[in-house]
């Protein structure tokens, strides 16, 4: 019992001295060091541009909707980005080309756009079911990003069916057998 009364005698004191402590140093602001006198803080949010071009470097896009943006390590100038693809991507569902999204956006309002991303139901390879949970203001963003870009190169070649060849090159989608 000692022992306890001890310990809470020792926090007590050390409290009062934290307080005395406070109160002399509140009450002395010449004495308060130049480093620790209250500052104002000022965090720059990213532009739309900078948060637009983030989130199409983040999300891939350029993976498949910009030409030669693998062989050159991702060292594509912007001024080339996002034009869309000539190789096709071949599977059971047919064949698919990644499209010109500078054309793309300048053909749809930025409403249309989220909404795209919300509902469509597209074919491989595009993730469209990875996309849906995406915020608001990312695709808003890469929406103007891309619009800013302005329109540029042509339309990519149009869906082929599944039973139908390409007259592009393409890329063959089909799982094999390790022996095959």
């Amino acid at each position: 019992m000692f022992k306890c009364w001890s310990q809470r005698s020792v926090t007590l004191c050390g409290l009062v001295l934290l307080s005395v402590a406070l109160t002399a140093c509140a009450q002395m602001p010449s004495a308060r060091p130049a480093a620790l006198a209250p500052t104002e803080v000022r965090i720059q949010a990213p532009t739309v541009n900078e948060a637009g071009r983030y989130f199409i470097l983040l999300g891939g896009c350029n993976d498949c909707h910009t030409p030669g943006w693998e062989q050159s390590g991702g060292q594509m100038p912007e001024s080339e980005w996002l034009t869309g693809g000539r190789i096709g991507y071949r599977g059971p569902w047919g064949t698919t080309y990644a499209s010109n999204l500078r054309l793309f956006v300048q053909r749809v309002t930025e409403d249309q756009w989220v909404e795209m991303f919300r509902t469509r139901e597209g074919r491989p390879p595009m993730p469209w079911m990875n996309y849906r949970t995406i915020n608001e203001s990312d695709l808003r963003a890469a929406y103007r990003f891309i619009r800013d870009l302005g329109p540029k190169g042509e339309e990519a070649p149009a869906f082929v069916p599944p039973d139908q060849k390409p007259v592009t090159p393409y890329l063959f989608f089909v799982p094999r057998m390790p022996n095959e």
